[in-house]
């Protein structure tokens, strides 16, 4: 007998828990274009926190399509933050 799947709730494939589907994500992550962003993925209690900075909107809608897809079927909360770099519009007033 295997205990490692001994645990595992019925009709779950054996190793298929949160922490497990959460590290498979930061593997994605990594591997991917998205693979340089300082995006953190969390299991808090009984749901998932995705915190981070990304340059752009198009960047964080890939990056949250991508934990939709990995992580179905769990609370997901997101919370990034575009920090799309441009250049000043005025001059800094320095005192």
């Amino acid at each position: 007998m295997n205990t490692h799947e001994s645990g595992s709730a019925r009709g779950t494939p054996a190793g298929r828990t949160t922490e497990y589907r959460v590290a498979h994500l930061q593997d994605r992550l990594a591997a991917g274009e998205l693979g340089e962003l300082g995006v953190r993925v969390e299991v808090r209690g009984g749901a998932v926190l995705v915190t981070g900075t990304v340059p752009s909107a198009g960047c964080r809608d890939e990056v949250l399509s991508t934990v939709r897809e990995e992580l179905a079927g769990l609370d997901v909360h997101g919370d990034l933050v575009i920090s799309e770099p441009s250049s000043p519009d005025h001059a800094e007033e320095l005192s």
